[in-house]
């Protein structure tokens, strides 16, 4: 049976056997990953819409997207069901999340593109287009009366549209706007 003194000992003795493997070298697992499989995870968009990819939608392109890939969540034209409502003309009174809005929460829309992108349908994560996930953000935005119904929404349009809360956000990187 070690004593503590024992005790003590015995792991001073690991540590000095062991502590030089840490510093050893690497062994050398896995390898360099190329650009290519980099870009296909850099999918982050900024609010002024750097790292938007081609394409485009409008929101008549959305509707049947919607109704296929998002109604059974949001329910009809985005009023809610399961999930939150994308689509409401409700004032935000509080700091409820249930109150919390597209229209009048969210400071960007290019936020919904990239949210719809990463995260929608719920079951199936990153299986929309770059096209399909434009129209849809057109659909969503054009619902809330955001923008026009045959407005086009791609790279250049989608940062440009203003959202109704969008000044009372504090900007933590002013920069990058």
């Amino acid at each position: 049976m070690f004593t503590r003194k024992g005790a003590i000992a015995a792991a001073s003795l690991w540590l000095a056997l062991t502590g030089g493997a840490s510093l050893a070298e690497t062994p050398n697992l896995g390898k360099p990953i190329d650009e290519a499989a980099i870009e296909a995870w850099d999918i982050s968009i900024l609010p002024d819409g750097t790292g938007l990819p081609k394409g485009s939608g409008t929101p008549a392109q959305g509707a049947p997207i919607y109704a296929e890939k998002c109604a059974a969540c949001h329910g009809d034209n985005g009023k809610g069901g399961e999930a939150a409502a994308l689509v409401s003309d409700r004032q935000l009174a509080g700091i409820s999340a249930a109150q919390k809005t597209i229209k009048n929460f969210w400071p960007y829309s290019t936020t919904i593109f990239d949210f719809v992108r990463r995260a929608m349908p719920f079951q199936m994560p990153r299986s929309l287009t770059d096209d399909e996930v434009y129209a849809l953000t057109a659909y969503i935005l054009a619902e809330n009366k955001l923008i026009g119904a045959t407005d086009t929404m791609d790279a250049q349009t989608l940062p440009k549209v203003k959202m109704p809360n969008r000044d009372n956000f504090i900007i933590r990187f002013p920069d990058r706007i």
